[in-house]
């Protein structure tokens, strides 16, 4: 399979969080066609831009095979039905971490975006969702979701397709990168392997050639 259908695109704005916090990871579906730009929604923010958003991680998508997986473990909360739920922008069934790999390329309606890494989960989904563990659960089955780049911006509508064009490192699938760089199961021949991976994000490439040192 090559394409799927966006459910939904979803959008947000920085909010009181937890207490003097900010969080935007509240996503919001939005009508009708949506701009990509080079760093992502228009509009979309993120709060924390030391850790989140920027070219490397323009648009994030967390599968929504994954909100049925979650109720099994936290039961049927109500923000397991949203779209955006987990902070995503794009709402997609029936693709996930190892189906996807960094540098993979597709249309997503006009625009032409690429992968770029794993997303690392936070203390912000436990703080969202209510429950304890559940960054852990992340890093232990690596539901993790993933960023794009954008490569040519567009723009996208819910209904639109996400069709994929082209495949990057085959041999990196989103899930084998986030076990080894976000798990640290990585051994000292993929983390060489990651450091001089072109298509992934220069962050990662640094933490993988770090931790060779």
């Amino acid at each position: 399979m090559t394409r799927w259908t966006i459910e939904a695109v979803c959008a947000g704005t920085a909010r009181p969080f937890n207490g003097v916090e900010l969080s935007a990871i509240q996503k919001r579906p939005q009508d009708g066609p949506v701009q990509i730009h080079a760093e992502g929604l228009a509009p979309d923010e993120q709060a924390d831009r030391r850790v989140h958003g920027g070219p490397e991680m323009a648009l994030h998508l967390y599968p929504l095979d994954h909100h049925d997986w979650w109720r099994g473990e936290i039961g049927a909360s109500p923000l397991l039905d949203e779209p955006g739920g987990f902070g995503s922008n794009l709402a997609v069934r029936g693709l996930t971490e190892s189906q996807v790999h960094i540098g993979d390329r597709f249309l997503l309606g006009t625009a032409l975006i690429e992968v770029s890494q794993p997303r690392q989960p936070c203390w912000k989904i436990e703080h969202r969702f209510g429950h304890k563990g559940m960054v852990a659960a992340i890093i232990r089955t690596g539901r993790c979701g993933w960023y794009f780049r954008v490569i040519e911006p567009g723009e996208v509508a819910a209904g639109e397709s996400l069709e994929r064009v082209a495949i990057g490192a085959a041999e990196w699938s989103v899930a084998r990168v986030f076990r080894a760089l976000v798990a640290g199961k990585a051994t000292p021949e993929e983390r060489a392997a990651l450091a001089a991976l072109a298509p992934l994000s220069p962050k990662l490439r640094e933490k993988a050639a770090a931790s060779q040192r």
